[in-house]
């Protein structure tokens, strides 16, 4: 059995990075390198959070997740902010922030799911 099929959240985020990693390529040079890349390793982050996560004792999870949500809420913010200076399409944004909305449904549960 797969990481990927024990925790669904991890296929999510797989799902997004592979769909922002492709809006990126098509990002104009100068946000390509600064916005596109932050976004792309803050998402590497949160998929190595999660992961982590995933093989920890129950009463270790709790730390890593809640670093999970703030790595998150970092995409949610500079998703928005390529939206906002228009880096890219708004119907390519809109797909990332359902994906994200998607992601930030599975972590709350997962947290809440530990207390």
């Amino acid at each position: 059995m797969s990481l990927q099929s024990e925790i669904p959240i991890v296929q999510k985020v797989y799902d997004f990075y592979r769909e922002l990693y492709l809006a990126v390529e098509k990002m104009p040079k100068k946000d390509k390198y600064t916005l596109g890349e932050k976004t792309q390793r803050a998402t590497l982050d949160l998929f190595e959070l999660l992961i982590e996560a995933g093989y920890q004792e129950k009463f270790k999870k709790g730390a890593i997740l809640d670093r999970s949500a703030v790595k998150l809420d970092l995409i949610k913010m500079l998703t928005r902010l390529t939206q906002d200076l228009k880096v890219i399409p708004t119907s390519k944004y809109l797909s990332l922030e359902e994906k994200l909305q998607e992601i930030g449904r599975m972590l709350g549960g997962w947290i809440k799911s530990l207390k």
